[in-house]
């Protein structure tokens, strides 16, 4: 199965904007559809974690203070690389990430670089 590329915008898109609107019902089903089959996360360098954890955590932790600028998205066949910037409003603290996607038959893998 080849995802087409509007698919995979749609979902770098649209997870960014309903992270960024505090939408925790929107932000979960673009990773519910894009992941039915299956879901991995790897934050690079730490030890394997249930990804659908990492998500609920990263909500918790970092939403209502988090806003998220999408940078640059490259899209080749069914993979896209990010570069986000995750700035911290409060702190007015920027932190850079590399996001690595690699979409499959209704599975995700997830890998994220963070400059910190």
């Amino acid at each position: 199965m080849t995802i087409a590329k509007s698919e995979i915008e749609r979902f770098l898109h649209g997870q960014i904007d309903a992270w960024n609107a505090h939408d925790h019902a929107a932000f979960f089903a673009f990773y519910r559809e894009f992941a039915a089959n299956g879901l991995t996360i790897e934050y690079v360098g730490k030890p394997p974690r249930d990804p659908w954890e990492i998500l609920e955590t990263m909500w918790t932790d970092h939403n209502a203070g988090m806003r998220l600028e999408a940078v640059k998205a490259v899209i080749n066949g069914h993979e896209a690389a990010c570069h986000h910037r995750n700035h911290i409003e409060a702190a007015g603290v920027v932190i850079e990430t590399m996001e690595l996607y690699d979409f499959g038959d209704g599975t995700l893998s997830i890998r994220y670089f963070i400059d910190a």
